[in-house]
């Protein structure tokens, strides 16, 4: 074997090795998110009974609001990351007993499900739309 050829081998080796290491790590987080908690459900099942009890409170505009926040996430986790952010937003519309998602509850569940890095571009398109986002600073603060 030649010497470029041994460490072709070696290098892909270590990619392989790294692409497994980042595979195993999101489905060990997925498993986590599996696993039931105290009161017996996963967070899994919880997303699910918050998206399915406000099923019916969502919009047109409501959706295509969402729709525009999960915009810059990568096609490949942008259904997890409309899931996500929908449960945490239905979880809102229940604790505040609304009768109708609201750009109100998208924006706090945005900010309540996502990273403080996100939160940047929030502001950002919350101006483009000419929103006032003063009332959200708490949370974007917490």
């Amino acid at each position: 074997m030649s010497t470029g050829f041994s460490l072709f081998i070696v290098f892909w080796m270590f990619v392989l090795v790294g692409l497994f290491a980042i595979g195993g790590y999101f489905m060990f987080r997925k498993f986590l998110k599996s696993m039931p908690k105290q009161d017996g459900k996963s967070d899994l099942d919880w997303q699910e009974h918050y998206i399915e009890q406000t099923r019916s409170m969502w919009t047109e505009e409501t959706l295509a609001f969402l729709d525009e926040l999960v915009e810059p996430v990568p096609q490949l986790f942008r259904d997890v990351a409309r899931r996500t952010i929908a449960a945490k937003i239905g979880q809102l519309a229940l604790e505040e007993k609304a009768t109708s998602i609201t750009v109100d509850l998208i924006v706090k569940g945005y900010i309540l499900a996502t990273p403080k890095r996100d939160h940047k571009w929030l502001i950002a398109h919350l101006k483009e739309k000419q929103i006032n986002f003063q009332p959200y600073e708490k949370y974007l603060k917490a």
